[in-house]
């Protein structure tokens, strides 16, 4: 079993209220829009970090951290990019990626909206966890945990870190 923490677009703002929801997390999974590699760099301090880079990171983050990432984690296939969009509306770039590797779950970030979407079609959950960071126009910021075990995702607890400007 791993305890996952999923974040996303922290656009080069982290604060106490993320750290502290990360802290007991054996990994941080990153959907891109880091910001800078200060953020990069902070939370692999925390727990290992799994990112992608989104279309605001600069290449002090692309140096880090791919387009996509694919990688099993205790039995279950993980496909994360940064725009992907959601079940039904997946991005042109990201549909032969789901369709093709067949991950049981897909994350995406970009959008600032927190979706949590089953994919019955391709037998997938989708995972959009908001927007961590100040920039955007989410009223609230938001973050995922979840654990990971036998192949499945259990315990999801959506996080709301408080207000964008707060």
């Amino acid at each position: 079993m791993k305890k996952i923490g999923l974040l996303s677009d922290t656009h080069s703002y982290l604060d106490e209220r993320i750290l502290h929801h990360l802290a007991d997390c054996d990994e941080i999974w990153h959907a891109g829009d880091f910001g800078t590699a200060a953020v990069v760099e902070a939370l692999q301090e925390l727990a290992p970090l799994r990112g992608v880079y989104g279309n605001i990171d600069g290449q002090d983050v692309r140096q880090t951290q791919p387009l996509v990432q694919r990688f099993k984690v205790e039995g279950l296939r993980v496909l994360m990019t940064h725009i992907g969009g959601y079940p039904g509306h997946y991005s042109s770039a990201a549909r032969p990626l789901v369709t093709h590797e067949r991950p049981g779950l897909f994350i995406s970030g970009h959008s600032h909206i927190l979706k949590v979407i089953p994919d019955p079609k391709l037998q997938l959950l989708h995972l959009n966890p908001g927007a961590a960071g100040r920039h955007g126009f989410h009223k609230v910021r938001t973050l995922l945990r979840f654990e990971v075990e036998a192949g499945k995702v259990q315990k999801l607890q959506a996080v709301e870190l408080g207000l964008r400007v707060g």
